[in-house]
């Protein structure tokens, strides 16, 4: 049992880096939307249809993060799998909301200036490096499912982690959601296709954020309080403030 939440763990984590580069590959140009469709026509408003696929996408990420679900889930697989299997979703729905997100006519803008559309798709760059930077400052291997499946394998206790606000957690509480903005906004090219996945994405963080923000007040209260005192959601907050490296978990 522990080698198959092991093997399922691994295939999560794959699955779900693939979402990911799904993602970020449509964003930059690299890959078209809807590269799953094929040349098929669509018998369906594409505008329905793409708002359809972008509410499914946020409401299967919003309601398995929550932890009344994760509950519910851990009385029908192992416990150690249950991030795994949130990954394995997050990963699966994110590779069939771009493969099967349709073309849209129109552009919103195009940057001719070749100088200022390459310092744009720098921005972009920096946004997913950002993203992935932030999954590192606290425990990549936690957030993906690994270190909770393979603690699992080895038979070892899994104690909680103990985040520090340390790099870009010292001035944004979300910088994993921070990367992802920057990523989808920062384009030379915004096409009316794009646009609407971008708008998508942003109410998404904007009501998820919302209800973690509201789990974690619930979980740490005063703490909790305190460290959003100090710094932005999205954004950064600099400003003088006493050294603080009282561990609070994200």
């Amino acid at each position: 049992m522990k080698t198959t939440i092991l093997l399922y763990g691994i295939l999560s984590y794959l699955v779900g880096v693939a979402g990911l580069i799904s993602l970020i590959a449509c964003f930059i140009g690299y890959a078209p939307f809807g590269f799953l469709w094929g040349s098929a026509p669509l018998e369906f408003n594409p505008w329905i249809w793409n708002s359809l696929l972008v509410g499914l996408w946020g409401v299967i990420h919003s309601v398995t993060a929550r932890p009344a679900f994760k509950k519910a889930l851990t009385r029908l697989i192992p416990e150690p799998a249950e991030r795994a299997t949130y990954v394995l979703l997050a990963g699966i729905t994110s590779v069939l909301l771009v493969g099967y997100w349709q073309t849209l006519p129109g552009n919103i803008w195009h940057i001719q200036s070749e100088a200022i559309a390459i310092t744009i798709r720098s921005l972009a760059l920096f946004g997913w490096t950002f993203l992935l930077a932030s999954t590192f400052a606290i425990n990549h291997f936690d957030l993906f499912g690994l270190r909770q499946v393979y603690l699992n394998f080895k038979n070892q206790q899994r104690p909680p982690l103990q985040f520090t606000e340390r790099m870009m957690y010292r001035f944004i509480r979300h910088p994993i959601q921070t990367g992802v903005l920057i990523g989808i906004w920062a384009t030379p090219s915004m096409s009316t296709t794009q646009l609407l996945l971008s708008l998508g994405f942003t109410v998404y963080i904007a009501i998820g954020l919302w209800f973690e923000e509201r789990d974690l007040i619930t979980e740490h209260g005063e703490d909790y309080l305190a460290y959003r005192r100090r710094t932005g959601a999205v954004l950064p907050v600099v400003r003088g403030r006493s050294a603080s490296n009282k561990p609070v978990t994200p």
